[in-house]
């Protein structure tokens, strides 16, 4: 098998620019997923934010998590559980409105440090969105423009810290699913694995690397593309050893009243190819209220879902959402 993308975005500023972008491309069209280093954000930065990240869930939250687990029974498992993480997370909002200040046990420090941290994120999202336009061929900027809806997107981070398991084999550290928003990027920790992909009908270990971001795409890229890009099913599973495994996942999904839709350019560009919409177009709020109830489930019958509610609206001749 391939080895997993791993591309190193300094070089888009050079003479290897364009066997960059293939790189970037082949990683979207075939994998769903990259690995992304030497991509502007300082080492400096990444590592106060490992430190801090660990040093808080140990002061706030590791005997919370403990006492969760022994309250429910975790700490006892005999057979599998399949409705259950074995993680421990806090929700930081980036955007429309910031809940940083408001986040209970957050040192002034950590508060800090981690709106610097989603700034840089946030920036450099946005640039892969372009990257990925440009790969597309859709005009720059119309991801942005798409994500933003009337307001702007939805940005926020998830802080999660995945603690030694006694029984891997029996509870994830998040069980398998694929993401419902835009593109997502992940600092994780360097030294502790545990995120793995679906390939081929394979699980495949997505690689510690330091100071990279790993990069997904989630399931409103797979419809503005038409299907060209896909989201990919992925998973944490459970480790016994060590200290356990960090991750700050930061979602840079369209703001809730954007109109999801396969952009026009990108339908039947393939040569001899029927034009066809082969994803329905939607509010992204519609779509996530959907995906709380079934996020654990496969993505196709969401998108059905979906499809369903577009023809009932066009039958009952109500207003259909337009871009």
């Amino acid at each position: 098998m391939e080895s997993f993308p791993i591309i190193n975005l300094e070089k888009l500023n050079g003479e290897e620019r364009a066997i960059t972008m293939e790189q970037i491309k082949g990683a979207c069209e075939n994998w769903g997923f990259f690995e992304c280093v030497n991509h502007g954000i300082s080492h400096e930065l990444l590592d106060k934010v490992e430190k801090m990240t660990k040093e808080h869930y140990k002061k706030c939250m590791e005997a919370r998590f403990k006492e969760s687990i022994k309250n429910r029974g975790l700490d006892s498992l005999r057979s599998e559980v399949n409705d259950v993480d074995w993680e421990s997370t806090f929700y930081l909002m980036h955007l429309p409105v910031s809940n940083i200040s408001d986040v209970p046990d957050l040192d002034d420090d950590y508060r800090t440090l981690m709106k610097e941290f989603a700034g840089k994120i946030e920036k450099l999202s946005e640039e892969l969105l372009d990257l990925l336009c440009e790969n597309l061929g859709l005009e720059k900027g119309y991801l942005k423009k798409v994500f933003y809806g009337s307001k702007s997107p939805t940005f926020g981070t998830k802080v999660s810290n995945y603690p030694p398991c006694p029984k891997p084999d029996l509870v994830k550290g998040l069980r398998a699913h694929t993401d419902a928003g835009g593109i997502i990027l992940l600092f994780q920790d360097d030294k502790v694995s545990g995120l793995q992909l679906l390939k081929d009908g394979d699980w495949v270990d997505v690689p510690p690397v330091r100071h990279s971001i790993v990069v997904n795409l989630g399931d409103q890229l797979e419809v503005i593309t038409n299907g060209k890009y896909k989201s990919v099913e992925h998973r944490v599973i459970s480790q016994t050893d060590g200290e356990g495994r960090m991750s700050l996942a930061s979602f840079y999904n369209p703001g809730s009243d954007s109109v999801i839709f396969p952009a026009p350019e990108l339908i039947g560009k393939e040569l001899k190819k029927e034009k066809k919409e082969n994803y329905p177009r939607f509010v992204f709020e519609d779509y996530m209220k959907l995906y709380s109830a079934v996020k654990f489930q496969a993505k196709e019958p969401r998108f059905e879902a979906m499809k369903s509610m577009e023809t009932a609206v066009a039958n009952n001749n109500g207003p259909l959402a337009t871009a």
